[in-house]
């Protein structure tokens, strides 16, 4: 079976994860493909699979005769997708031979445009896979998982390809940030090991980030607007004031490279409740921890001002 093919049937399967579940996985709906990829490798021909309690999958592939001295090689990707856009079910789109110019999505009315997507001009002349535009797709990271499936089945079909022990492992709740919180390393089993996860044809990424999730709840104190002098806490303003002390140019829109930032993914509230959802990122462990330093004085001083309503 080609990648596409697998990647076509995988998107289909719905695996968002819940940042506001407490449980592992965060979604029970992960297990669904999980035991899909189960029975995949097994039908491959791989005796040695298993699917854990907390959704992660195992499979390893032993080395070629002759050279199980080798260091075992693991390849990693992650079945959930982000919970956005994803009520209902995903429609891939094919696109043969695209022409490098605007892409639309279905009949919905979207399209990708190579000027907020500069890289899809350098896609011309390729088949893209994509979503009808009222989902997504679910690539990330489905196609990591049909890639590294369908490197399993070539190796497996071509045994005089030698090779070392292959470590396979596919997890839960990535986009959540919990992905490696019940990972088995001693069961992985893998001396080197990759995560096929996005980045452009070629690119080899080496490095990673650190990252903290930051929630910040105010609770305001709500009266008639003719008498709320010096009684008045507007939780949607005391949050906009805690944004504003943030370095403005410090957010992802106008950082690049390695510089970190504060990230509001979402700020939801009026004059009695607000709530701001931020992540923090760094690439240096010690400016990541001023980060998150910078943003817990900025809640105390506005703790002392406001009389202790934030948490």
């Amino acid at each position: 079976m080609k990648a596409y093919q697998r990647l076509l049937s995988y998107v289909k399967i719905s695996t968002p994860s819940n940042e506001e579940s407490a449980s592992s996985p965060s979604s029970q709906c992960q297990f669904d493909l999980a035991r899909l990829l189960v029975e995949e490798l097994k039908g491959l021909g791989i005796s040695d699979v298993t699917l854990d309690d907390h959704c992660y999958v195992y499979a390893h592939l032993p080395a070629t005769e002759g050279l199980e001295h080798c260091k075992a090689l693991g390849f990693i990707a992650h079945m959930d997708t982000v919970s956005d856009f994803c009520d209902h079910a995903v429609t891939p789109v094919i696109t043969e031979n695209y022409d490098g110019k605007d892409l639309p999505l279905g009949t919905s009315g979207r399209t990708l445009s190579p000027e907020m997507f500069s890289h899809l001009t350098s896609l011309a002349g390729r088949t893209l896979i994509t979503s009808d535009g009222t989902t997504l797709l679910g690539a990330d990271d489905k196609a990591g998982i049909a890639e590294i499936l369908t490197a399993a089945e070539y190796l497996l079909a071509h045994p005089e390809i030698p090779h070392g022990a292959i470590r396979i492992a596919f997890t839960p709740d990535e986009e959540i940030g919990k992905g490696v919180d019940f990972f088995d390393v001693d069961k992985f089993h893998a001396d080197f090991a990759y995560t096929l996860d996005g980045g452009r044809i070629g690119e080899l990424e080496y490095e990673n980030f650190n990252a903290a999730r930051a929630i910040i709840r105010i609770k305001g104190k709500n009266v008639h607007p003719g008498s709320a002098k010096n009684v008045m806490k507007n939780a949607a303003l005391i949050g906009t004031e805690i944004a504003s002390l943030l370095p403005e140019r410090e957010t992802p829109a106008k950082t690049e490279g390695y510089e970190g930032f504060f990230h509001l993914c979402s700020f939801e509230g009026d004059v009695t409740s607000a709530t701001l959802n931020y992540i923090i990122r760094d690439f240096n462990a010690d400016s990541f921890a001023h980060r998150k330093e910078l943003l817990r004085l900025i809640v105390e001083r506005k703790n002392a001002q406001y009389n202790n309503c934030i948490e």
